[in-house]
């Protein structure tokens, strides 16, 4: 093909034709990754000939204005008042009852604190399905599909005809002990005592009074509701679970050819004489959905008035549930991934399955609506990871590096749509996190669209330093760090840039560099936090005590909860001053990336000294205004069947 007629195609299909660099330079991308690309957008190329399958040419972008461009929904309180509220990995909780990893109670008992503390919101990881048949696959940003939900946060001791026993408990007290979260672990215990319980359950019927709360008409509701979506992840999961233990691994892309796709013959086979497994994996996502419920009305009952704010993975693992049960919609051929930059000089490759843009929006019951509903019936925010890609993602074709990939465009006014009118349906606002190498207009575009965005303290400076707090936008959430970050007193000790270094992420004499600057970045923050009149602790020096940068983590909330923006979110980490990172971004197996749990436990939260001074700096700065509370219609179970 000549390359007049490859850069019509490059075009058409809304591929850019450069990528960034790490030094601030547009650089071309070549021909190989040009037809690397549009075969993963599944047009076929044959010498001067091509077949185009379903990818469609590019989205007309209409000339946009603030009457017309789809706005997401807002609550009308937020016009009044700003909040704030506290962020957590649901993992990574501790308490005397749970069984090795956070679970839905555990949310409860902290939507209870975060009531009496003043908080609106209560700012959580994904929640998405993972894969159960290999539990230390644990990253919730890289689930098995985003459309369910993970069972392993049930609260098995709350359900109804649990019994315990001495062996179980035994189990239980190691899995608590434990510093890291031991997936497997959890995941042994509590799938033998669920099948325990699905068992006494299918033989109890509706008549029995143990089970008045979980009816099977219910769950018969439940199921009908959920179609072939659910019918065919409950499938994956056991089809996946005998694989793994056939040596055949969790993922699909491993299996015989004949089970890789969800309508074949074998697998019909496989679900005929499994069909009560498949149907206890539905059963499990019906306990998980009504546990997730009551949390949320538990949340507002204790006064938060957003309630839970739950995260959108960006993209799902190329070998699990999603991909394998609706191939079509899915990009096959490239993953996603991010282009070279500073901190990352050779790209990063997060080998994640994106939608095609062709299917991503396609129909009324689009995969893009459905993926935000699954998770906005529970939550009055939404958080959506790597905001940019409601225009374009970074793909990186398979067997290359990622200085191979390249952009590609999406249809992003009708994602916007999508977004405005499924946060109406479910009077959920959203927040977009849009952070490294994004295009410059798309902030002002996503804030015409009332989609908040997502402001972290140390992204916040320009050639001056810190912004001041009123330089920040009204329509944000601003926090300190997130789960991809130390917390304040581990990013002032440069934590984090030893973390990079060890790890071999950034080169010696680059981490030299990050050192020097970062005592330059110490200096800018005591600066910003005193022309703001906030108190900067004394002996505030690099290698500072653990009280002293306690004082300063006090300091650094104070200042954030000045900023106009709507929203601001405390870490739980910080709370807590923990020492290990949740998540080092570029490490696999060097360090045991969300696992960590909180050195404080839930009964030890209460009297936490440093949770009560961040949290009442947080009244003082943002007191609550008594307005009519925002309540999305029927959220409770008794109004909400399944």
């Amino acid at each position: 093909m000549k390359s007049a007629e490859l850069d019509r195609l490059v075009r058409q299909y809304g591929i850019s034709p450069t990528r960034p660099s790490p030094g601030d330079r547009e650089v071309a991308i070549s021909a190989d990754t040009k037809r690397k690309i549009l075969s993963a957008l599944e047009v076929e190329l044959s010498g001067t000939a091509r077949r185009e399958t379903s990818a469609p040419r590019r989205e007309q972008q209409p000339e946009w204005t603030d009457k017309t461009i789809p706005k997401s929904f807002l609550p009308d309180f937020l016009f009044k008042t700003r909040i704030w509220g506290i962020s957590l990995q649901l993992y990574e909780l501790r308490s005397a009852r749970n069984w090795g990893i956070g679970d839905c109670e555990d949310l409860s008992d902290v939507a209870d604190l975060a009531g009496k503390l003043g908080a609106d919101f209560i700012g959580l990881n994904p929640l998405h399905a993972p894969f159960l048949a290999d539990p230390d696959r644990c990253s919730p940003y890289e689930p098995s599909s985003r459309q369910h939900l993970n069972p392993l946060y049930i609260a098995v001791d709350r359900l109804p005809g649990f019994v315990s026993s001495a062996e179980l408990e035994r189990q239980l007290e190691g899995l608590r002990r434990s510093d890291l979260v031991d997936y497997a672990g959890v995941a042994r215990a509590k799938l033998g005592a669920l099948r325990d319980l699905w068992r006494a359950w299918l033989q109890a019927g509706a008549t029995d009074e143990t089970y008045e709360t979980y009816d099977p008409v219910d769950f018969d509701a439940f199921v009908t509701r959920g179609g072939d979506s659910l019918r065919r992840h409950a499938l994956f999961e056991c089809l996946s679970l005998s694989m793994a233990e056939r040596g055949a691994g969790a993922g699909w892309r491993g299996w015989p050819a004949d089970f890789r796709r969800s309508d074949s013959a074998a697998v019909a086979e496989f679900e005929r004489r499994h069909a009560d497994e498949v149907r206890f994996h539905m059963w499990l996502q019906w306990l998980a959905h009504r546990q997730l419920l009551q949390v949320a009305d538990r949340a507002r009952d204790a006064g938060l008035r957003i309630g839970l704010y739950l995260d959108l993975a960006v993209g799902e693992a190329v070998d699990g549930s999603a991909t394998w049960s609706e191939p079509d919609v899915y990009i096959s051929k490239a993953t996603i991934g991010s282009p070279p930059d500073p901190f990352a000089i050779e790209g990063q490759d997060w080998h994640l399955a994106g939608y095609l843009p062709s299917a991503i929006a396609a129909g009324d019951g689009s995969p893009y609506r459905r993926m935000l509903s699954a998770a906005m019936r529970y939550a009055g925010a939404i958080r959506i990871d790597h905001a940019p890609a409601l225009r374009r993602l970074f793909l990186v074709p398979l067997g290359s590096r990622p200085d191979g990939g390249a952009y590609v465009r999406y249809p992003q006014h009708r994602l916007l749509q999508i977004l405005a009118e499924t946060s109406a349906e479910h009077r959920c606002l959203v927040i977009g996190e849009a952070l490294g190498m994004i295009p410059p207009d798309l902030p002002d575009e996503l804030a015409a669209a009332q989609i908040l965005s997502y402001r972290i303290l140390s992204y916040e400076q320009d050639e001056k330093g810190f912004k001041p707090p009123d330089a920040y936008p009204v329509f944000g959430l601003t926090c300190i760090s997130t789960h991809d970050h130390q917390t304040l007193a581990g990013w002032w000790r440069s934590a984090d840039i030893q973390d990079r270094r060890d790890h071999g992420i950034v080169p010696p004499d680059l981490t030299a560099k990050h050192l020097q600057h970062r005592q330059r970045e110490r200096r800018n923050l005591k600066a910003a936090l005193r022309a703001a009149d906030i108190d900067v602790p004394a002996r505030l020096s690099a290698r500072a005590s653990r009280e002293t940068l306690r004082e300063l983590t006090v300091s650094a909330y104070r200042f954030i909860a000045r900023t106009p923006s709507l929203l601001v979110a405390v870490r739980l980490a910080d709370l807590t001053d923990e020492k290990r990172p949740t998540n080092i971004p570029g490490t696999s197996d060097s360090y045991p990336n969300w696992k960590p749990k909180l050195s404080v436990s839930l009964e030890g939260l209460a009297s936490n000294p440093l949770l009560h001074r961040i949290t009442a700096a947080m009244r003082e700065e943002r007191p609550r205004i008594h307005a009519a509370r925002e309540r999305p219609g029927s959220r409770r179970i008794s109004n909400r069947q399944g």
